[in-house]
């Protein structure tokens, strides 16, 4: 059974900054891709960033140039920078690991969640 296990949230000011942790049980490379979402009080979960076994990235347009995602294949652990934050990165911040199957199917992997709370 798979587990990630995120760390690293807490409470900031804004313009402040952030790192959090997902570290897998096993080799993340055998995941196709890793992410972070995150949802806030009375929203749906959306997608922050997203990494993919070979390392190519993309990010939600709110966090573009601000967040950074990035992977270490060796400690099997996905991490997310988050600079210059904003009270509307408020979340809870989920890690994800999903492996594509045939026909479009995806096995999805997911965190506790961790807090993220930036105030102004």
């Amino acid at each position: 059974q798979v587990q990630l296990v995120e760390s690293g949230g807490g409470l900031v000011q804004a313009g402040g900054s952030l790192g959090l942790s997902c570290a897998a049980s096993g080799s993340i490379l055998s995941f196709s891709v890793m992410a972070w979402y995150r949802q806030a009080p009375g929203k749906q979960r959306e997608l922050v960033a997203a990494i993919t076994r070979s390392g190519s990235t993309d990010y939600a347009d709110s966090v573009k140039g601000r967040f950074t995602i990035s992977r270490d294949n060796a400690k099997n652990t996905v991490d997310l920078q988050m600079n210059t934050l904003k009270p509307e990165d408020t979340a809870v911040y989920y890690c994800n690991a999903a492996i594509y199957l045939p026909f479009g199917s995806t096995r999805d992997y997911w965190g506790q969640g961790t807090q993220v709370t930036v105030s102004s």
